[in-house]
């Protein structure tokens, strides 16, 4: 019998029918069978060349669309992270090696950022971003200039010479900086613990760097969505003097004040999250302070933590993390500063400090009261001045104490005295811009016992090309009442500028 019209239908209808309903019966029984293939996460989205997968690094954290948050199980110790890798860019001329790793500060593919196109629907986070890819742009342009100076223009300063990897990149990103760099100072938080810290004292570097940004002359801006990083402005040396009770070992207090203070920032502000902290930083001078990061994992490996205690044996990564200098202000003001001619210097090199630390234990076993040559001693004779010992010595010995920081770097430059870097795992200041091996020595803890014959083999040529450096150099290491160009000040702002260069917030959102 021939079908009526109303069976075709009705055949076809079923067949349209079915073949709707066997996928989604498939999709519900594999749903039932493994329900997180149809979850997502952003650590399955691929990694930028700066960033290992998140969630590795973060414990138990949430996912980075929701507000951040730290197991209560995780114990109060940690595991000291690898190293990066060999930077692919840093300002080095080329013509040496670098005495530390500088960070990897060009690792974005900038393919186009000079020829954004934006709408009205371009987000402020689109604009940032291709501003910084015309900078690195700038900047890579400019380090092709490898002719010792900086070829811009400048009524304060330019760059030039070997105590600079690369001058004329160094003096671009500089100017760029001074052009684009904005910093949000969160404002949750009460003194002392928040938007305070000494401004005298061993530990002065981290209290004067968060008085300035309190006081947003420079670099500040109030509109969070202008900003290119968020600064954390808590102090750990305020929270080690009123949380902590000496000798008992007890953490505990410092770790849950960390803990909900950046729960705070995630929860009621975007920011923390949309870049899982990348774009933050900290800053401490504390000895404590890498062990205080490590309370919130993302903070530790993934914000720019800004530290004297430069240890990468201790966590520090030179590509994300920058070192400051330890400057020890007895006032409010610098005193002192320069020392003798060279012709006058009598004594070769000199120490004087307590026994911190088994590098200091090993120098005064070594040397102390046994050449006149070299000075060494844990307490200074009567009558015999520190300050004189510095301005009268060619070479002055900076030995490491319990952490690898020592306030005498900065001492011996203020002084005109070659530093002398004894240490394990530090990373000076400013590396990245600055090369030390220009004007200091490095000598490896296990060679102390040659510290005079490697001094001696120096040329007195060569000395006085060093020493004229270290009072080059000089100018990156001045506290100013008010900031001036190129002072430390500036210098630290222009390292958390470069880590800023690394990070494309698109990349951490894909």
């Amino acid at each position: 019998m021939r079908p009526t019209r109303k069976t075709q239908v009705f055949s076809i209808s079923s067949i349209l029918v079915g073949l709707l309903v066997i996928p989604l019966v498939v999709l519900l029984v594999i749903f039932l069978i493994q329900p997180t293939a149809f979850s997502s996460s952003s650590s399955s989205s691929p990694s930028s060349s700066l960033e290992t997968t998140w969630n590795e690094a973060a414990g138990n954290t949430t996912s980075s669309n929701s507000s951040y948050s730290v197991a209560l199980s995780r114990e109060e110790t940690w595991q000291p992270q690898p190293t990066a890798q060999a930077p692919l860019f840093t300002f080095s001329n080329y013509q040496r090696e670098a005495p530390a790793p500088a960070p990897q500060i060009f690792a974005v593919d900038d393919d186009g950022a000079n020829k954004t196109v934006f709408t009205s629907s371009s987000s402020q986070l689109d604009k940032l971003e291709a501003s910084l890819g015309r900078a690195r742009s700038s900047i890579r342009e400019a380090a092709k200039v490898r002719n010792g100076t900086s070829t811009h223009q400048d009524p304060d300063y330019v760059p030039r010479g070997p105590i600079y990897r690369n001058p004329n990149a160094f003096h671009r990103s500089y100017l760029e900086m001074e052009k684009l760099f904005k910093i949000y100072v969160y404002e949750e938080g009460e003194v002392p613990i928040f938007h305070d810290g000494p401004c005298r004292s061993i530990y002065s570097s981290e209290g004067r760097f968060i008085h300035e940004m309190e006081k947003g002359n420079m670099y500040r801006t109030r509109d969070p969505d202008k900003a290119l990083v968020y600064f954390l402005p808590f102090s750990v040396v305020r929270m080690v003097q009123y949380l902590y009770m000496p000798d008992s070992h007890d953490r505990h207090g410092m770790k849950l004040a960390i803990i909900d203070y950046v729960n705070l920032i995630a929860q009621k502000h975007p920011f923390w999250n949309r870049s899982l902290g990348a774009d933050h930083f900290m800053l401490s001078c504390h000895d404590w302070a890498p062990f205080t990061t490590s309370f919130v994992p993302l903070l530790f490996h993934k914000s720019i933590r800004v530290l004297c205690n430069a240890n990468t044996s201790e966590g520090f990564n030179p590509s994300k993390d920058a070192s400051f200098p330890e400057i020890n202000l007895k006032t409010s003001e610098m005193s002192g500063l320069g020392g003798q001619s060279p012709s006058t210097r009598s004594t070769l090199a000199f120490f004087a400090g307590r026994l911190h630390g088994h590098i200091r234990s090993l120098l005064l076993n070594e040397w102390k009261g046994k050449d006149r040559d070299v000075q060494v001693y844990d307490q200074l004779p009567p009558g015999v001045s520190y300050e004189k010992m510095l301005k009268g010595s060619r070479f002055c010995l900076c030995p490491s104490g319990y952490e690898v920081a020592s306030p005498r770097v900065v001492e011996a430059i203020y002084a005109e005295c070659i530093p002398v870097l004894i240490s394990d795992g530090y990373i000076p200041p400013f590396s990245d811009v600055l090369d030390w091996k220009s004007f200091s020595v490095q000598v490896p803890v296990e060679n102390i016992s040659d510290i005079k014959n490697i001094l001696m083999s120096i040329s007195s040529r060569q000395y006085l090309r060093m020493q004229r450096r270290v009072k080059q150099v000089r100018r990156h290491f001045l506290v100013n009442g008010t900031p001036k160009r190129y002072d430390v000040f500036h210098m630290i702002v222009h390292s958390i500028w470069l880590r800023r260069l690394n990070i494309r917030i698109q990349d951490l959102l894909a």
